[in-house]
């Protein structure tokens, strides 16, 4: 079994870990906070934003931070549920096949561009991030441990793309957006006589038992009844709303228990608040919203869904 670390005994090994990732991230902050998160809490992360903003480098960044396995998957419509999981070839010397694993084995994967493969190869790796499992030809493999699945889509790009329905999109846990930089982080950039996402500054910090032992840590965290409840409001807010025609899932309560559990262990404590709830929520609920559009709205939006869950969390009583 797992040995967990306190929130307290982990507190400044995270804040290694963050200002590690932000030697070559600039000025996102948040971002890099969020992507810890969604690693602590055990779950997948899709970054929807456009190109050039630094997404895969942030993946590149947490990986190389904690000395695991990174592999990079580039989303094509070509591109088979084979070429991720694996696939069993014939061994000449030992007479028979064997198995040759895929990418997917790597304890941190970033898949660029999700929504250009194709449905069947999408529901291939999604279906192995909701198991940490490959089964190949009657035989069952599991996944490296951490396991953390990266995505990437740009929203404003629609053509030759298969969008994920809502279905796919509550797997991921978060949905995260870096953006652009500010113009002051901009200049440094510019300025700087390094190659941009120069990785050479970014050295392990954290070995990945420390990464499991955190997140073992980060299922002791305490959640009262009244943060239940509350948790339980919110949720069902989404499924009342006026704006809103799809509601959030059971699977969505639970991603915003573990984040704000993981939220909480990141500020070193081992008990969790509303304000934990308040910190992660958008970005565990939005995309999984079915919103409501009038005609002149557009299908496709960076940030859907944002607004209806800061609504709901403005209406929704916070326990004392």
């Amino acid at each position: 079994m797992q040995e967990a670390l306190s929130a307290k005994a982990a507190h400044d090994d995270l804040r290694r870990l963050e200002q590690n990732i932000e030697l070559v991230i600039r000025g996102k902050h948040q971002s890099v906070r969020m992507a810890i998160t969604g690693l602590l809490a055990g779950g997948h992360v899709l970054f929807e934003d456009v190109p050039g903003v630094g997404k895969t480098t942030l993946a590149q960044c947490l990986a190389m931070s904690i000395n695991v396995t990174f592999q990079r998957i580039q989303g094509t419509s070509d591109l088979l549920p084979s070429d991720i999981l694996g696939v069993s070839v014939w061994d000449n010397d030992k007479k028979a096949f064997v198995f040759r694993a895929g990418p997917i084995f790597a304890n941190i994967v970033l898949v660029d561009e999700i929504n250009r493969t194709t449905p069947k190869t999408q529901s291939a790796l999604l279906e192995a991030m909701n198991t940490a499992q490959v089964s190949i030809d009657r035989n069952t493999y599991d996944l490296a441990q951490p396991f953390m699945v990266i995505a990437t889509q740009n929203p404003f790009d629609s053509h030759g793309t298969f969008p994920l329905p809502k279905s796919q999109l509550d797997r991921f846990m978060m949905r995260l957006h870096l953006g652009y930089p500010d113009a002051e982080y901009e200049r440094e950039i510019l300025r700087n006589t390094r190659s941009t996402g120069d990785l050479t500054m970014v050295k392990p910090v954290l070995s990945s038992e420390r990464i499991r032992a955190m997140q073992e840590g980060v299922r002791r965290v305490r959640v009262d009844d009244s943060l239940v409840d509350y948790i339980v409001n919110l949720i069902n807010a989404t499924r009342h709303s006026p704006l809103i025609e799809l509601g959030a899932s059971t699977r969505a309560a639970l991603a915003l228990r573990n984040c704000a559990k993981a939220n909480a262990y990141m500020d070193g404590r081992d008990y969790a608040i509303p304000d934990d709830v308040k910190a992660v929520a958008v970005s565990v609920l939005a995309h999984r919203l079915g919103i409501i559009r009038t005609f002149e709205e557009t299908a496709e939006s960076l940030g859907e869904g944002s607004s209806a869950v800061r609504a709901i969390l403005e209406e929704t009583p916070v326990p004392i």
